[in-house]
């Protein structure tokens, strides 16, 4: 017997800004009786996914109540280094509110690059 109904897989790109449409980001669904399969993004001028875009269509998803399990294929994690580095407790919400303090990519225009000289990322 499994636990979930829906299975959402999304293959994440941090590239660029929020409203930023790219190749890189995809994401399939697939339930107990189908195999997975893309989901297009909505109509749009756009050809591609945006992370705002998908981050609005999951959180509808999710609304449903369906039990569904996702995963996010985009390696969030920092080393070790740089909590140790920057004194932080191990811990999800002291990470995000430090990330989202010094690196405020949810807000439009804040652009990522590799690396973006996060020290302690190298």
């Amino acid at each position: 017997m499994t636990h979930f109904k829906r299975y959402i897989g999304i293959d994440y790109s941090g590239a660029e800004t929020p409203t930023s449409s790219l190749s890189g980001l995809r994401v399939y669904e697939a339930d107990q009786s189908r195999p997975p399969d893309e989901v297009p993004p909505p109509p749009s001028p756009r050809k591609y996914w945006t992370r705002r875009g998908i981050a609005e269509w999951l959180r509808e998803q999710l609304l449903v109540g369906e039990p569904t399990i996702v995963g996010i294929d985009h390696a969030f994690s920092f080393p070790i280094q740089y909590f140790e580095m920057h004194g932080l407790p191990l811990d999800w919400p002291s990470f995000l509110e430090d990330f989202r303090q010094h690196w405020p990519t949810h807000e439009d225009h804040t652009y990522v690059a590799p690396n973006n000289g996060l020290p302690g990322c190298e």
